[in-house]
């Protein structure tokens, strides 16, 4: 992909121009996060509402009907329910990797496969999460496998 930038008169608008043969999901991604505002999240932790940024997250777990947002080395817990978080945060990188998680795709250092077609991805915090079979083929999608 080729990518020119030119200087613009002060007070002029900027603006993107894509030239494509075809629209594919890298492309209609990067138009989402050009036109989407930079979105927040609310994480609760020591009877604080703290102000979390996505790309922060490493992963969102649904545990015993509560959802928690880990960071690279703190829990926070979340108000919103998983289905929420997999619909409002999917083109920011993350993918659902299995039924109770939700994983942000840039923090993955590396992955393995393991038994029963599984894999398990070593994030760059040194947490390891399993990603379960049925989403593997996500997984290798958004890495282009």
């Amino acid at each position: 992909m080729k990518v020119t930038i030119e200087k613009i008169p002060p007070g002029s608008e900027p603006e993107i121009i894509i030239r494509s043969n075809e629209l594919d999901d890298s492309l209609m991604q990067l138009i989402y996060s050009i036109r989407s505002p930079s979105k927040k999240l609310i994480g609760i932790a020591d009877l604080r509402m703290h102000i979390l940024e996505p790309k922060d997250i490493f992963y969102f777990e649904s545990v015993d009907n509560k959802v928690f947002i880990y960071c690279k080395d703190k829990v926070f817990e979340s108000k919103l329910k998983l289905y929420e978080i997999e619909e409002e945060y999917e083109n920011l990188g993350f993918f659902r990797a299995s039924k109770s998680i939700i994983l942000n795709i840039s923090k993955i250092g590396s992955v393995k496969s393991v038994f029963y077609g599984k894999f398990e991805a070593l994030l760059k915090n040194g947490e390891k999460v399993l990603i379960s079979r049925q989403y593997v083929p996500v997984l290798k999608n958004k890495l282009g496998l």
